[in-house]
């Protein structure tokens, strides 16, 4: 009797054994059955284009020797090509793959040529890495065609302003936005007067005369703008001497607009008097720096660096912030048509996660990323822009660059 009470208990345990695992089959049946129903059946695939120049002198090797702490540190391709790969989770989800495919010309005409051949081939979503001349350039070009041109390198503010197109966004920070976060900052460290040093290049008194008018919008004083220049020639040796430039009036802070880089970094721990470097060199403002360490900021950049072998920087970051543009416009609108996704990319309601501790979205004015500024060293952020207690009454974020009254954007 014992026995056969072991074998009856056994037997009923093997039934429910058997019961439960068909209920699981079951209910692995049903659940993938359900996957199947919400599942996309095809995927639609939306493509990228990367435009950038064969001989962009902006990464020339020797210049990348010296450069200032502003000048990246490669091509920015690899910030859309970390993009690409995160989004692919979800493009599966919604039904659409992403592709990029890099595009090199010798010149703008030779960009606008090879965007007319892929956006014929369906490819609706281009990223511009150019000096500013190309990059207006070509934007002209296409106006009209059904595309998108994002902007990942160039700071010109004349993008944002007199040259700027309704087929251009600018995922980089423009000078304007730079000089206002350092002027911001300044004012509250109260450091007020500034000695501003002005290098001989076209993009130096760009930078330079952006951080002009910051000093007049937030109160600083430029106690004098001094021009320098390096030169072999012994008549010009005054000219790029820290000490003879640095000399004079008082001030409590200077201020380098030097695009190059070799003229800045000598500049620190050489002036007259003891004052902070800004600018160029010391402590610049910027899109991006490595060392950003809230909000996410240290996975991304270990992802960049194990893509390009070197650590990210602004326009890595802008070409990143790009593609992530279009793919929360496709996941938000269902993969739209284009009509559809640059409405959405251009309107109120897009909200993108840049690490930085904002949500993110395009000015409707001139087409700018609002975002904010990392006031960094060459190894810490030490501030982030806008600075506590500068507001503005409908985004804090437009104490940075160019207000909708400052527009002089005719779309």
């Amino acid at each position: 009797m014992h026995i056969q009470a072991m074998f009856a208990h056994a037997h009923a345990r093997a039934a429910q054994h058997w019961k439960a695992k068909r209920w699981l089959r079951c209910a692995l049946g049903v659940a993938a059955a359900s996957l199947l129903l919400v599942a996309p059946t095809h995927a639609a695939p939306v493509k990228f284009g990367f435009l950038e120049l064969n001989n962009d002198v902006r990464y020339d090797e020797e210049k990348l020797y010296f450069r200032p702490m502003a000048r990246p540190l490669g091509r920015p391709l690899a910030g859309a090509e970390v993009a690409l790969r995160e989004s692919r989770f979800v493009g599966q989800a919604v039904g659409a793959e992403f592709a990029l495919e890099r595009v090199q010309a010798d010149d703008a005409k030779g960009l606008v040529e090879q965007v007319g051949k892929l956006n014929t081939a369906g490819v609706r979503f281009f990223l511009i890495d150019a000096p500013g001349a190309v990059v207006a350039e070509v934007a002209q070009a296409l106006r009209g065609r059904e595309l998108l041109l994002f902007n990942v390198s160039a700071a010109d503010d004349a993008l944002r302003q007199e040259q700027c197109q309704p087929n251009l966004l600018h995922t980089l920070p423009n000078h304007a936005m730079q000089a206002d976060a350092m002027a911001q900052y300044l004012v509250s460290r109260k450091w007020r007067t500034v000695l501003l040093l002005e290098g001989p290049r076209a993009d130096d008194r760009l930078e330079s005369a952006a951080f002009e008018n910051s000093a007049r919008r937030f109160g600083l004083k430029i106690v004098e703008k001094r021009s320098f220049l390096l030169s072999n020639d012994p008549r010009q040796r005054d000219q790029g001497n820290v000490g003879l430039l640095t000399a004079g009036p008082d001030y409590d802070a200077v201020f380098v607009a030097d695009t190059d880089g070799e003229f800045a970094r000598s500049v620190p721990y050489r002036t007259v008097r003891p004052r902070p470097v800004v600018g160029s060199e010391g402590l610049v403002a910027e899109a991006w720096h490595w060392s950003w360490e809230r909000h996410g900021a240290p996975q991304l950049s270990s992802r960049l660096e194990k893509q390009a072998a070197r650590r990210m920087a602004s326009p890595d970051w802008a070409a990143w912030i790009a593609v992530k543009a279009v793919v929360e416009a496709v996941v938000r609108t269902s993969n739209g048509d284009f009509r559809t996704l640059a409405k959405y990319i251009g309107g109120d309601e897009i909200t993108i996660d840049g690490f930085k501790g904002n949500r993110l979205g395009f000015r409707p004015w001139d087409g700018q990323l609002r975002q904010p500024m990392l006031l960094a060293t060459h190894n810490a952020v030490i501030e982030r822009a806008p600075i506590q207690g500068f507001l503005h009454q409908t985004n804090n974020m437009d104490t940075l660059g160019f207000d909708k009254r400052d527009s002089r954007c005719k779309f």
